[in-house]
């Protein structure tokens, strides 16, 4: 029961970011607003306790939210034919971008240690 409880506050949470989105027009999608009000919600104990067997739900079954991208792939392969290599070339060089923007983001927000020096 404490599942259906959390996944319903999940999915509250992804409609209340869609209704802002659309009412106040913001250049953000929807889910991802109700990503930002999930995260503000989680500060709260027992929001946490309610979506806790929820996410653990959705983890344990992960692969088979993956099913429609399959079919997906499947039914535009001659899209894929046409302009695989293109794809390949972006998704790499997007996650080497993702990847140096994370680390160089770490590198400003960690402090600094003193890595080569001897005391």
């Amino acid at each position: 029961m404490k599942a259906l409880q959390g996944l319903a506050f999940l999915l509250l949470m992804q409609s209340g970011g869609e209704a802002l989105s659309h009412f106040l027009k913001l250049p953000v999608p929807g889910p991802v607003v109700g990503m930002v009000l999930l995260l503000l919600a989680l500060h709260w104990q027992p929001v946490r306790d309610a979506v806790a067997p929820a996410a653990g739900f959705l983890l344990q079954h992960l692969s088979l939210l993956f099913v429609p991208v399959g079919v997906g792939v499947m039914t535009h392969l001659a899209l894929l034919s046409t302009y695989g290599l293109q794809l390949v070339a972006v998704i790499v060089l997007s996650t080497w971008v993702g990847m140096a923007v994370t680390a160089l983001v770490l590198r400003l927000l960690h402090p600094k240690e003193n890595h080569g020096e001897l005391r």
